[in-house]
């Protein structure tokens, strides 16, 4: 993902044992199962959850509603198109059952890293953790490594 996480990065990811609208947020980035690879992971943005309406630009498509536990996730990378992002405007609604767990900070080198910007809510949610449990210096080392 670019802007928010580009390259080779290590990613802090706190897991969610049950991902629902009420432990991941529209804004999060987070860690969800391939659904074209069942072996794979993704880092993408939740942009909506159960009851948002989709409309799609392309006017051929019909407007639908995410079902009950559906979301739909999209890549940060605004210089993609959407047939090469890897997305749900490709593959369409995902399970929340197929989250688990939220970006909350991003090791690209010593010098460039920093907390993730997800929704207000998570932000404050995960800054205890942050605070608690982060040893930047031991990341870099351990990347270096």
């Amino acid at each position: 993902m670019a802007p928010t996480i580009a390259g080779k990065a290590v990613t802090l990811v706190r897991k969610i044992p049950i991902a629902d609208p009420k432990t991941v947020f529209v804004g999060d980035v987070v860690v969800l199962k391939d659904p074209e690879k069942a072996d794979n992971f993704l880092v993408r943005r939740l942009t909506a959850v159960e009851g948002y309406e989709m409309v799609s630009t392309d006017e051929k498509d019909e407007p639908f509603v995410l079902e009950k536990e559906q979301c739909w996730v999209a890549s940060d990378n605004e210089n993609l198109k959407a047939k090469e992002a890897n997305d749900s405007r490709k593959f369409g609604p995902v399970q929340m059952t197929d989250i688990v767990g939220r970006v909350i900070y991003c090791l690209r080198n010593a010098v460039d890293h920093g907390r993730v910007e997800n929704s207000d809510f998570s932000m404050q949610k995960d800054s205890p953790v942050l605070e608690v449990e982060l040893d930047v210096d031991e990341m870099v080392k351990s990347q270096k490594d």
